[in-house]
């Protein structure tokens, strides 16, 4: 098959699966093309099968605005022509179904056939802003297939867009053999921690749907009950409110600031504990990922995080700002090894028997030969 992906490339879940997917199927032997206005961030353009194509927007004194979403368009159809691709799977309703279905409609000879999936904030951020409503539909009702990352998201744009087609769930994924406990490095733990300190992680954009400020408000409770060091991953507007916080704490000596890191398998397995207290995430990848190192996880009992942390096995799951829990559910856990050791040992187990990339892999190459075979409907 010759696929492109149009995905947004910088730090962040539905960019990370974009790629990992792209790379494994480049892996079996697929022709991939990836489009965007930059490389996205995990991808590896040494591996064969895998193309870069960079969306240029040029500004003209008559635009306030680059029309981002038709100069992808027009990228589209330039590798469409020149590669002999057929499929165009999209990651994000807007813009990048919108570029896709206009791609199919300038093609129409080709035979294009396109693929959205719904990552969360296209739906949640948009659904909730009337008037991009109609374009976010369109985009939708336009694809020849629609997934979503999680049971939940799928209800919610049934909901938010009153669509009553087929929304496949093909969950996001995880590499669990990069992924693993066995990545444990003690030589990196303790860069981070000495002997007898836990390592709590957070990792994110830093948005304001993460709630950065109640990680450090959790993270100050652990700390006043047992010896404990705070990883913070990633980088985002509210970067800065979390470390005027941590100084206004005292605990600047307690928490590292490490950047947007490429791969973090490394840094999850030297940790015990991660902090996820978003508002809303549609899946949680950075959960899951946490979870195939062997790390409990301590979020919010929001969107699609339920489907990825089982509550009292594999994490806790509490309500949103709720402190209060989230800080003693993280003394408890790390209060007891017998009990870490067993919600560690569930948390590995359930992201290999559920979210493997190999399995999930196979479910979206299955799903791309069936649109490819299936006749047209004009």
């Amino acid at each position: 098959m010759k696929i492109a992906i149009v995905c947004h490339p910088t730090y962040g879940g539905s960019g990370v699966v974009a790629s990992e997917l792209g790379m494994s199927m480049a892996a079996r032997d697929h022709e991939v093309h990836f489009v965007s206005y930059q490389v996205p961030f995990r991808v590896d353009r040494s591996q064969p099968n895998v193309h870069f194509h960079e969306v240029e927007v040029t500004s003209y004194p008559l635009f306030r605005y680059p029309p981002y979403a038709l100069a992808l368009a027009t990228k589209l159809v330039s590798v469409v022509r020149a590669h002999g691709v057929r499929l165009i799977h999209a990651h994000y309703a807007i813009p990048h179904a919108i570029s896709a279905n206009l791609t199919k409609q300038m093609c129409c000879d080709c035979g294009i056939r396109t693929v959205t999936t719904l990552h969360g904030t296209d739906i949640t951020i948009v659904g909730s802003d009337h008037s991009f409503a109609e374009v976010t539909r369109f985009g939708i009702e336009g694809s020849d297939s629609v997934t979503a990352v999680s049971e939940d998201l799928a209800r919610e744009t049934r909901k938010a867009f009153d669509i009553t087609r087929e929304i496949e769930v093909i969950p996001n994924f995880v590499d669990t053999v990069l992924y693993s406990p066995e990545r444990r490095d003690e030589a990196l733990r303790r860069r981070f921690v000495e002997d007898g300190e836990a390592l709590v992680v957070h990792i994110s954009n830093f948005r304001p749907v993460k709630r950065v400020l109640d990680v450090v408000r959790v993270f100050e409770r652990i700390r006043a009950s047992r010896p404990a060091k705070l990883l913070m991953v990633g980088t985002g507007p509210d970067r800065c409110a979390a470390e005027e916080e941590i100084s206004r704490l005292g605990l600047s000596d307690d928490v590292h600031f490490v950047g947007a890191v490429a791969g973090t398998s490394e840094i999850l397995a030297c940790c015990d504990l991660m902090l996820l207290p978003s508002e809303n995430e549609s899946f949680g990848l950075v959960a899951l990922e946490a979870m195939a190192c062997g790390v409990p996880v301590i979020a919010t009992r929001a969107g699609g995080i339920p489907e990825v942390v089982t509550d009292r096995e594999t994490g806790y799951l509490e309500a949103m700002g709720d402190i209060d829990s989230m800080s003693r559910d993280a003394v408890e856990l790390l209060s007891s090894p017998e009990m870490h050791r067993n919600f560690s040992r569930a948390a590995r187990q359930r992201a290999v028997d559920l979210f493997d990339r190999d399995a999930i892999v196979d479910r979206y190459e299955a799903l791309y030969q069936r649109i490819l075979e299936a006749p047209s409907e004009e």
